[in-house]
């Protein structure tokens, strides 16, 4: 079985989906939210031409995907499937970022628990990167089961940038098997 890096997949409150081309407009309105970088690396990306890179480069990666809203069917954000390891039967979630009006865990928590149950169809860990002093992101991944597995630099050619990596493992994945 090939693990389906771009599926479709429905929950009680969001509906996620491949990102497409035609997503732009309305991801780029969510995303030029000042707030939701803010303790983000790259704090930057609400601005047009730093959103239209990321933009691009979800596109390319193969593995971008939207959420939706399913009661008001508006895109409500973005994240990512990446780095694929069948070999270490390993696949990272990340890039994920959702508008303000639905922080507080239960869209994020939904949108996670549709994603790990998908992927631990086709891996044993999943693994979470996230800035070092993004403490919101780090507190969300730890609160759908993340345990702190060290630290990650990356760098994208200008700085290095610190990233604590987190790990969910398909034993101790609640839902795993269920």
């Amino acid at each position: 079985m090939t693990f389906d890096l771009q599926p479709t997949l429905t929950g009680e409150r969001v509906e996620v989906r491949p990102l497409v081309p035609a997503d732009w407009s309305d991801l780029h309105a969510v995303a030029s939210d000042p707030l939701i970088w803010a303790q983000h690396p790259a704090s930057d990306r609400h601005k047009e031409d730093v959103f239209r890179e990321f933009f691009r480069e979800a596109l390319e990666s193969g593995g971008a995907l939207v959420v939706i809203d399913r009661q008001t069917r508006r895109i409500i954000g973005s994240s990512r499937y990446w780095d694929y390891k069948a070999d270490r039967s390993e696949i990272e979630i990340g890039w994920t970022f959702l508008a303000r009006a639905y922080w507080g865990g239960i869209y994020n928590g939904e949108l996670k628990r549709l994603m790990l149950d998908h992927a631990f169809q086709f891996v044993d860990h999943v693994v979470f990167l996230v800035g070092k002093d993004n403490w919101r992101s780090r507190k969300a991944v730890e609160k759908i089961g993340g345990v702190l597995d060290g630290e990650v630099e990356k760098s994208d050619g200008a700085r290095t940038i610190v990233n604590v990596k987190y790990v969910i493992k398909r034993a101790s994945y609640p839902e795993a098997g269920a």
